[in-house]
């Protein structure tokens, strides 16, 4: 088991350490369990069921509609040490919800959160397009008036987690208020809209449910409207600026998990009549892992922490952690991979299957490159 020493920072209070145990406890029993990588469909169902009926999305999908950051980051970390597709059920019932739990009428919170509380319905968060990944203001996905009670919803969305098998939807399209960002507005859409159609499945290299969507004027009542109309923007990057920082967290337990793995290698492993561990070149490799596990813990920490001290914005310490931790644990897989030698590269080996898994962190929700340029930007704002 990785170290919990961490749990001792000033950052947490015993509610957090006392869910961290529970979280820790589950995940030890299920998580690997209820994983298969040849069933991502199959597997994040099971995991979002067993998730609610254990209650840990509660911190998800809180009832209170407060998020806590922290929370949110010490379950990422703990099941994606375990499973990278337990972490990814977890985080997605959060982020698919975040704008209604965030933003939602009462009616609306009513209507989608208990289920997916409950890890039975599956919730996704559509904002790219196959034009407008980074660029959120390129959005071209249309709603527009049909009456004064409904929209209708035309465009295409890509690269949506939980695609083709989500029963709740967030959906950001151009309501046209204004130009640019400014004319966005968010709408919650059910699974079985007619009109919503997954045009297709999209095959990664860690398999986790990937789909295109279209959306074939789709219908929408006023009352699943999230926010006044133009305000999808602001709701957006509201959402993202409390995820962002989980994403670190998840990346963070990646890494934990492959510096126990390079711990194991190193020590069992014998090399010209000595353990592995006695050459210098494995403990600077050793060292290094850990020197970016350690940063990446208070990085990620201090934005949550940060964030649930009520800070209006953390884009910046939320970037610089996302960015450390995905990178960081891009290293350690490469590491693992390495120090493992054949073995390493062997398919779905855990050395193998780890570099596969911390390859996506450094491209979702943000690009390492879009967090530089959010990270740059600020510090000329703090000049």
């Amino acid at each position: 088991m990785a170290d919990r020493s961490f749990l001792d920072w000033p950052f947490f209070e015993v509610r957090h350490r006392e869910f961290a145990a529970e979280v820790e406890a589950w995940a030890a029993a299920h998580a690997e369990r209820l994983t298969d990588h040849h069933d991502a469909d199959g597997s994040t169902r099971a995991l979002a069921r067993a998730l609610g009926e254990a209650g840990l999305l509660r911190m998800a999908v809180p009832e209170s509609g407060a998020l806590d950051v922290r929370s949110l980051c010490l379950a990422r970390e703990i099941l994606a040490r375990h499973s990278g597709l337990a972490d990814f059920a977890f985080a997605m019932q959060g982020l698919g919800t975040g704008p209604i739990t965030l933003f939602g009428s009462e009616e609306l919170k009513r209507l989608v959160l208990p289920s997916v509380r409950a890890g039975t319905t599956l919730a996704a968060f559509a904002l790219s397009e196959p034009e407008a990944g980074s660029d959120v203001a390129a959005l071209a996905t249309t709603a527009s008036r049909d009456g004064n009670a409904h929209w209708r919803i035309e465009g295409e969305k890509t690269w949506i987690s939980n695609g083709g098998i989500a029963g709740s939807h967030v959906v950001f399209a151009r309501t046209g208020e204004a130009p640019g960002a400014k004319g966005l507005t968010a709408f919650w859409v059910p699974g079985d809209a007619p009109g919503l159609v997954t045009a297709e499945r999209i095959q990664v290299s860690a398999p986790h449910p990937l789909a295109r969507l279209r959306f074939e004027g789709v219908r929408v009542p006023d009352a699943h409207r999230i926010g006044a109309p133009g305000d999808g923007f602001k709701i957006a990057m509201a959402t993202l600026d409390v995820f962002r920082a989980t994403v670190g967290a998840a990346a963070l337990g990646f890494a934990r998990r492959g510096l126990d793995l390079l711990l194991h290698r190193a020590t069992s492993r014998k090399l010209f009549g000595a353990p592995l561990f006695d050459q210098q070149m494995t403990q600077a490799a050793i060292a290094d892992a850990a020197l970016d596990v350690e940063a990446a813990a208070l990085l990620t920490y201090r934005a949550a922490w940060l964030k649930d001290q009520g800070t209006p914005r953390v884009s910046r310490e939320a970037s610089m952690a996302k960015l450390h931790a995905t990178e960081a644990a891009g290293r350690i897989a490469d590491a693992c991979a390495q120090l493992h030698g054949g073995l390493g590269v062997v398919t779905d080996s855990a050395p193998e299957l780890l570099t596969r898994e911390v390859r996506a962190l450094r491209v979702y929700e943000g690009a390492s490159e879009i967090q530089r340029v959010i990270i740059a930007r600020a510090e000329r704002e703090r000049m």
